[in-house]
């Protein structure tokens, strides 16, 4: 018996040697390589294209299948709501008060009530707010579990289609993701740990910004992200401050994989500790205690420093402060645009259809987040790098964040939304509360001291 056990462990040996050497000869000839010299095949296009014409197909049998069945499959997408065109409170009022017996604005009426009731229930039924975070509803199913409402079983073919796509996404995708993820984050992090033992001057900058560049191709690639860049000529420069919608942590390494910058983040334990502090030896990023982060003039002082320097790389910047489910674009913090900078505005839009970019933190941890990034299809997207922009005379930082979050949304295909991004965890503060009681009592003040006047 112990004959035959011997040979065939050698024979195991062999076959799982080779295995290997294929499997990494693979990866370094069709992804590393290109990604040092940021050279693509076309062969991830070429993916997207036919994954394309995958979902065509099956939408098609879905709908073919829902009518034999005669059932629905999707949820609406509209609420039933007509929308209106905006109008101001004080016309609300009165529309409202025409078929009343009190037209005057100069006094409180009953029949004022209904507006705020009415105002209520819409915000309700039509809540513009809480839906940016939940995931942003497909109108065609991606052959993915977690956004098919069970429809792999309206045929057979389907659902021998959607068991394959599975078998792929997780036994050939998934392991092929984790290698490239796991080789860009080492590399990371023992090439820019060598780096920070040059001295500074050009070559440790030329070194750095070459290292960065090819690992965050790498774990682009382990996302298997297919990028579409817009207007190269606007990308951010030395001493400027590169500002983008926030929708998840992979906007980082979409941006940075076409170009480096300076980031600003708090201080982490762990993996993610070791990785900041490889990084800030080889470039000059920024890096706070828990107990700074606060302190927002000691913030605006590091800021301010950095981009002093013109020789020192952009600063990326999320204004949002949190992640939005890229059909929006919500308040942005004032921080960043009280500095004397100009701002390069960058507009990230994703493409749900291969997987959706959204990270819920309220409901996925970051791990379990990260699984859902590499069991997708793909992920796909357009950058528009915007042209640069400074702060006008007599603007305040707010309406100066506000002028460069509309031209944001407006590339992007946005909603523009004055809310923060904060209430996906607190409650609305009662300020916002109070200036609606202030606008409805200027209103009755108002036209009071008007009619005082004549």
């Amino acid at each position: 018996m112990g004959l035959f056990v011997s040979p065939f462990n050698n024979l195991l040996c062999m076959l799982l040697g080779i295995s290997f050497t294929v499997w990494f000869t693979l990866l370094l000839v069709f992804i590393i390589v290109p990604a040092v010299f940021g050279v693509s095949f076309g062969i991830r296009r070429l993916y997207m294209k036919s994954l394309l014409k995958v979902f065509e197909w099956a939408t098609l049998r879905i709908e073919r299948g829902a009518k034999e069945k005669n059932h629905h499959l999707y949820k609406p997408n509209a609420n039933g709501i007509i929308a209106k065109e905006p109008t101001s409170l004080e016309e609300e009022l009165k529309e409202i008060r025409r078929s009343g017996s009190s037209r005057d604005l100069n006094e409180f009426a009953m029949s004022d009530i209904f507006y705020f009731c009415r105002r209520g229930v819409e915000s309700i039924v039509d809540d513009e707010v809480t839906k940016r975070f939940t995931a942003e509803e497909l109108e065609s199913w991606n052959l993915l579990t977690r956004s098919n409402y069970n429809v792999q079983h309206i045929s057979t073919r389907l659902t021998v289609l959607w068991g394959l796509g599975v078998v792929i996404r997780y036994c050939f995708l998934l392991p092929l993701r984790l290698t490239l993820a796991i080789t860009g984050v080492t590399l990371l992090v023992v090439f820019t740990t060598i780096i920070g033992f040059l001295p500074n001057g050009r070559m440790k900058n030329f070194l750095s910004e070459k290292v960065h560049l090819m690992c965050y191709r790498i774990c682009v690639r382990a996302l298997t992200a297919i990028i579409t860049y817009h207007h190269s000529e606007n990308k951010p420069k030395n001493g400027g401050i590169c500002v983008a919608n926030h929708t998840s942590p992979i906007d980082v390494i979409i941006l940075a994989s076409d170009g480096c910058y300076a980031m600003v983040g708090q201080i982490h334990g762990g993996l993610m500790g070791v990785i900041q502090r490889s990084m800030v030896k080889a470039c000059p990023h920024i890096w706070f205690e828990r107990s700074e982060v606060k302190d927002r003039h000691l913030v605006a002082k590091r800021l301010s420093d950095h981009v002093e320097d013109k020789s020192k790389l952009p600063i990326l910047i999320f204004p949002e402060g949190t992640c939005i489910n890229n059909t929006s674009v919500m308040m942005f913090k004032k921080g960043s645009f009280e500095i004397a900078s100009t701002i390069y505005p960058v507009a990230i839009k994703y493409d749900p259809r291969f997987g959706d970019a959204f990270w819920n933190s309220s409901k996925f941890g970051m791990v379990n987040y990260l699984l859902h990034m590499m069991s997708s299809w793909a992920i796909v997207c357009s950058v528009w790098y915007l042209p640069p922009m400074n702060r006008q005379e007599g603007e305040d930082a707010v309406q100066f964040a506000n002028r460069v979050k509309a031209a944001i949304a407006r590339q992007g295909g946005l909603v523009d939304l004055l809310w923060d991004g904060g209430l996906k965890r607190s409650k609305v503060k009662e300020t916002f509360k109070e200036e609606q009681q202030k606008l409805y009592s200027r209103i009755l003040v108002g036209t009071h001291e008007d009619r005082s006047r004549s």
